[in-house]
């Protein structure tokens, strides 16, 4: 038998911790935009951080979650990312999130994240190039150059803050 008390407490931790990664995937791109200037953000790629992690940890719901809301929270409240690229940014944080956390379920967290990773970028080529008139070669391999330092730290950082953080969070 299945005991409510434990099922809502569940839900609502869920919950709560995944408002915790939303907030952070939004306000993480402000300190870099402050501290790192304009580029900040699109070389250390603060969101896509959290919202793996949020995946990793939490599952496919949270992860799916945080990648759609912190899009779109982010420009409601700071304007970013740009209305032109808002649209793909959203596809791609929500296929982030929500492939990391489908994958953990049956992989160990590098198959997931790698998974998620590779995923997230096809999707986002696939949507540019059927929904834009922007180069789609272009805009990945352009977000690749500039972010490689963020998915450099994402791989060295955040199967070391999962395996860590996950027994608080589960």
């Amino acid at each position: 038998m299945i005991n409510v008390q434990t099922l809502r407490l569940t839900w609502v931790k869920e919950l709560i911790f995944t408002t915790a990664f939303v907030a952070l995937s939004v306000l993480a791109p402000m300190v870099f935009h402050f501290f790192g200037g304009n580029g900040g953000g699109r070389i250390f790629l603060p969101m896509h951080f959290f919202v793996l992690t949020a995946g990793l940890i939490l599952g496919w719901r949270a992860g799916l979650a945080t990648g759609a809301f912190s899009v779109l929270i982010s420009y409601l409240i700071f304007g970013m990312p740009v209305i032109n690229i808002l649209p793909f940014i959203a596809i791609e944080l929500s296929v982030y999130g929500l492939v990391a956390g489908l994958l953990k379920e049956k992989f160990n967290v590098w198959i997931s994240l790698f998974g998620a990773m590779a995923l997230g970028r096809l999707a986002v080529l696939f949507a540019v190039f059927f929904f834009s008139d922007m180069s789609a070669i272009n805009f990945v391999l352009s977000a690749l150059r500039d972010g490689w330092q963020g998915i450099a730290l994402q791989i060295i950082f955040i199967p070391v803050v999962v395996k860590w953080a996950g027994k608080y969070f589960c």
